[in-house]
């Protein structure tokens, strides 16, 4: 089932964006404010955001272009600024769809059905790039590079620290990356994953303590 998360600080109009995207078949997440919107992108892994730009609990265009800092989830916007430097910004900050308020929440699920068609082949040609501070990670090609140099990481490595930086602020358990990285072959107690943690900091320096230790739990990317 896909899921649709719901930026919007009127209550009545988030209600009938999450009813009709239920009917659709989609499940609906509801945020209040775009923070809060912000900080469940991080957590979740949404197929879809809608966001309304113009909410008196913060800014939704400074959240759009928070959000493209970590994830290329695709978005449509909604304001009731229908002007045209309003949509060009959206867009330019990477919104995939505007529309204005009032809106007929029938078309909007049709945009939102249009948006998700389409969005598998654009993710099959584009390149999918990880960024955070000075590292940048190329799912497509592979690569790893800190402040523009490229750095050499194992294929677990990789796959380690493409997990943690996609999912930022998000605790992961030892039992959780294993089974991620390793599909479950090695025992708990195994100091494979430190090991390879120590590795992938010292490869990563000047960012090594962005990769927080949570003593008896796991491993957290800030």
């Amino acid at each position: 089932m896909r899921r649709i998360l719901i930026v919007d600080s009127d209550k009545d109009s988030r209600a009938l964006i999450a009813r009709y995207a239920r009917l659709e078949g989609y499940e609906a997440t509801e945020a209040s404010d775009p923070e809060t919107g912000v900080s469940l992108c991080r957590q979740n892994p949404f197929d879809l955001m809608v966001l309304e730009v113009s909410s008196p609990e913060g800014d939704g265009f400074s959240a759009l272009q928070t959000v493209r800092t970590f994830s290329q989830i695709p978005v449509l916007v909604l304001s009731p600024l229908c002007s045209e430097a309003d949509r060009i910004r959206g867009l330019e900050l990477g919104a995939d769809d505007y529309m204005s308020k009032p809106f007929s929440p029938k078309e909007l699920m049709l945009r939102v059905a249009a948006i998700l068609k389409r969005r598998p082949l654009a993710e099959e040609i584009l390149p999918q790039t990880l960024r955070s501070g000075g590292i940048t990670v190329d799912l497509t090609a592979r690569r790893v590079f800190v402040d523009g140099a490229r750095i050499t990481l194992t294929p677990k490595e990789f796959d380690l620290l493409a997990l943690l930086i996609s999912h930022p602020d998000v605790a992961f358990s030892r039992k959780q990356l294993l089974d991620m990285i390793w599909g479950g072959e090695l025992p708990g107690d195994t100091r494979t994953l430190d090991t390879h943690i120590k590795q992938i900091r010292h490869a990563i320096a000047p960012y090594s303590e962005r990769i927080i230790t949570l003593r008896g739990v796991g491993y957290r990317f800030e």
